[in-house]
Parts: structure tokens; C-alpha cells; sequence
């Protein structure tokens, strides 16, 4: 069982930040006025070092793979660390908060050395995202398939997080784009939480083609706990939101926060007046673990309880966490323009018993 009993080599000094706006902005002035009780030390070490912006890691057997938003996959083990191009159809923009962002590792990938990515580009002068089917070839990945393509995208609110489910269906995050009313149209694949087959088909039992729920501003992780879906959610001004996913309306821009109005799902936990930007989420002994963004932290929460605990600020901004046997891991996120890096960010960091 993963508990935090363990002793840690530098202090774990509270270095939250808040902001008047979640948007993944500079956080490194602002000051919380209210934080969750710290947990107990934990062990850390690092595992990889000198990441560009990385966004999300996937892990096959002892090699991590981890996304990067300028348009790079970075492969690495404790013997090698090796920074992979792709071969695309369509370039990446790494504009604002676009770019490379979510990727899921193929059930066989194994077998098949393949996965799925969501990376932001441009048509006739427009920003869009795409989902797209990738095959590592030695130390490339190239396009074979594209199973998604004009999700509306933008500087900011482009979502971007993908998992495979239970179901074996793929679940991607899409932010409404800046655009807060494509959210309740489900016309639009903005401000959605899209479901698909691994050949890009629609799955069954959608809202619609692709909606699988809808109202979203910008969910930024997806993790299941057994059959049920859990996603993270940035606020408006505050009020970002962690929500138990059926296909149904998750209110905005109707609602925010413990706003309540018949036909629109109030979140299952929301963090309050003070903005922390959650973004990757793991799950782990009837816990779940988020980063923070503007929080830089990394924080747990009880899926019975709703307790909440800090257990991680010294390291800055927490972009995505993944669960390995009894192993958490989470990358940084301080090179972005908007964190203060250290002499070794970006960096993975490996949480043990």
C-alpha cells in the first residue's frame, strides 16, 4: 500500500500559488491564502532530467515515454535518454498552450509499438487539434492513422488529455477553445469529453458521433477507478473542478463551482475561490493524485472522504502524475515561460515506499 511514511532529502516547504484566473499562466508571485494539510514526507528521487516542456507520460516495462509540447517524444531509462522526432502530416504548433500534449500507449504496444497522440496544428490560418494513431520506427514515430481531426483549438482551453478506458474505447479532453458557448453545443467537439474506438470510429452510446459529455471550459486529466471516469477541470476564476464523468452536461458556461440548475451535473469536488489549475490525474489505493499548475503542488484526494492533502510542493509546477505498481510518478512543468526551472528541469520524479 502507497503511503506517505517515508522520509524525503530536501524539506517540503509549502509553495502554493493562486491566481484570480486558472488559465496555466505565470505562478510564481501569487500566494495562496488557503491550502490543504500537508501529508507526511514522502521519498523522492529523480528518474529523468532536462525535459522541454513535457506534458505526459506513458511508461512500457523500464521506458518512459514522455510527450513534449514543442512536437518531441522523449524516450527514456535509466541506460539512455533519447529525444524522438515524429513524422506527421501536419506539423505541431506549439502556440501558447498548444502544441504536443496528451499521448496513451496501445493496449498491445508490446507487440504493435503503437500509440495515440493529441497535438494542436494549423489549417488556412485556424488552430485545431487532431488525434492521430502513431507507430514507433527506431527512434521516430510516424503517422499511420488519423482518427480525429478540427477539434476547434486555440492559445488556450485545448484540453488534450487521452486514456484509454475498460471499454477499450479512447477518451479525449477538448477545451471550449476560448469560445465558452461551443461548450453547450453539441455540434461543436469544443468543451467536450470525446469517446471513440481505436480506429477512430465513434464508440456506441455517445450523445452524439463523438460527445460522450459536454459543458467542459478545459479538462485537463482522465483517470478510471475501475469502471468510473474521473476528470480535472480548470474554473473560470477559481472553482476547478474534479468530476465523476457519465455522458451528461457538466454546466459551463451555464454553471460554475456548486452552482446548481436542473439538468447539469454540479462537480463531484471543487477546490474554491482560490485557483490551482489541476491538470494530470492518477489513481492509487483509493486515492486520487493531481498535479497543480498555479498550485505547484501535487495533491491527493479520498474517493470516499473528499480529504484532500498536500503532497508535494517543492518542485514547482506539476503537469501530469502517472501510478506504476506502488510507484507515483509526476513531471514538471517550470519551462513553459511561466515557472521558475531549476539547474535539471524539467524532471521526473519517482515517489516509493
Amino acid at each position: 500500500m502507497w503511503k506517505h511514511t517515508w522520509s524525503i532529502p530536501v524539506s517540503l516547504a509549502i509553495v502554493l500559488a493562486g491566481c484570480s484566473q486558472s488559465e496555466e499562466r505565470d505562478s510564481s508571485t501569487d500566494q495562496s491564502t488557503s491550502v490543504p494539510k500537508t501529508a507526511k514526507t514522502v521519498e523522492s528521487n529523480v528518474v529523468l532530467k532536462e525535459l522541454r516542456t513535457p506534458w505526459n507520460i506513458e511508461k512500457n516495462e523500464d521506458t518512459f515515454y514522455i510527450t513534449e509540447r514543442e512536437g518531441t517524444i522523449l524516450k527514456g531509462s535509466s541506460k539512455e535518454q533519447v529525444r524522438m522526432e515524429l513524422d506527421l502530416s501536419e506539423n505541431v504548433v506549439a502556440e501558447g498552450e498548444g502544441g504536443l500534449l496528451g499521448m496513451a500507449l496501445d493496449p498491445d504496444f508490446s507487440d504493435n509499438q503503437t500509440a495515440y497522440v493529441y497535438h494542436t496544428y494549423e489549417k488556412n490560418g485556424t488552430l485545431y487539434n487532431r488525434v492521430i494513431e502513431i507507430v514507433e520506427q527506431d527512434d521516430t514515430w510516424k503517422e499511420t492513422r488519423v482518427l480525429l481531426d478540427e477539434i476547434p483549438g486555440a492559445s488556450i482551453h485545448n484540453g488534450g488529455r487521452i486514456e484509454i478506458g475498460p471499454d477499450d474505447f479512447l477518451y479525449v479532453t477538448a477545451g471550449d477553445a476560448a469560445v465558452p458557448e461551443n461548450a453547450q453545443k453539441l455540434s461543436s467537439l469544443a468543451g467536450k469529453i470525446l469517446r471513440m474506438k481505436l480506429d477512430g470510429s465513434p464508440a456506441d452510446g455517445n450523445l452524439r458521433e463523438y460527445v460522450y459529455s459536454y459543458g467542459h471550459r478545459n479538462p485537463q486529466g482522465l483517470v478510471f477507478v475501475d469502471q468510473t471516469l474521473y476528470a480535472t477541470e480548470h474554473g473560470q476564476s477559481g472553482h476547478d473542478e474534479i468530476n465523476r464523468i457519465e455522458s451528461k452536461n457538466y454546466g459551463w458556461p451555464l454553471i460554475e463551482g456548486t452552482e446548481k440548475q436542473q439538468g447539469l451535473v454540479t462537480p463531484w469536488y471543487e477546490v474554491g475561490e482560490q485557483s490551482v489549475a489541476p491538470s494530470g490525474i492518477a489513481a492509487l489505493d483509493g486515492k486520487l493524485y493531481f498535479g497543480t499548475l498555479v498550485g505547484q503542488s501535487l495533491r491527493s484526494i479520498e474517493t470516499s472522504t473528499s480529504k484532500v492533502e498536500q503532497v508535494v510542493s517543492d518542485r514547482g509546477r506539476i503537469r501530469d502524475v502517472m501510478v506504476d505498481g506502488e510507484a507515483l510518478y509526476y513531471i514538471t512543468n517550470n519551462t513553459d515561460g511561466r515557472g521558475n526551472p531549476g539547474d535539471e528541469d524539467d524532471v521526473l520524479v519517482r515517489l516509493t515506499p
